[in-house]
């Protein structure tokens, strides 16, 4: 009985994010951002976990404020905030999942797989992002590459 309300708790989740953004979202993951996006690198929010998501028409990373204990105890009460970037998929020049090969350098590196992916900025500079992807339902590159 859990596992069908955390199922339909799911659904919901995606059939508002849907409705919120204007887009059918082909193609998920839960990921860690690591470098790639102007604003993320400059502000140095590297190594943050969000969605990974590719729609119809985008691709988004999303991450959600997080509350955790240690945060009380912390002086700074400053207030976690979303942070989301997205471009079309026509910016997309390729994208490219690679899992690493060689089981005895997994064991020293991340195992998740990373997403590379290429894509042109706001100059129309050819920029590259890197992501670790882990718990991917659908074919995200497919989805990133139609």
């Amino acid at each position: 009985m859990l596992v069908r309300k955390t199922d339909q708790a799911m659904e919901d989740f995606w059939l508002d994010y849907e409705e919120k953004i204007g887009e059918k979202v082909l193609a998920r993951c839960l990921g860690r951002y690591l470098s790639g996006w102007a604003e993320f690198d400059n502000n140095g929010w590297a190594n943050i976990w969000g969605l990974i998501i590719a729609t119809e028409k985008s691709f988004r990373f999303h991450h959600f404020p997080q509350h955790h204990w240690a945060d009380m105890l912390s002086r700074k009460r400053e207030t976690p905030k979303e942070k989301i970037f997205s471009f079309s998929k026509e910016k997309i020049i390729s994208a490219e999942l690679f899992r690493e090969p060689n089981w005895f350098l997994r064991l020293f590196k991340s195992p998740a797989p990373r997403l590379i992916v290429k894509y042109r900025d706001e100059n129309d500079e050819e920029k590259n992002m890197f992501l670790e992807a882990d718990l991917i339902h659908g074919d995200l590159v497919q989805a990133l590459s139609c």
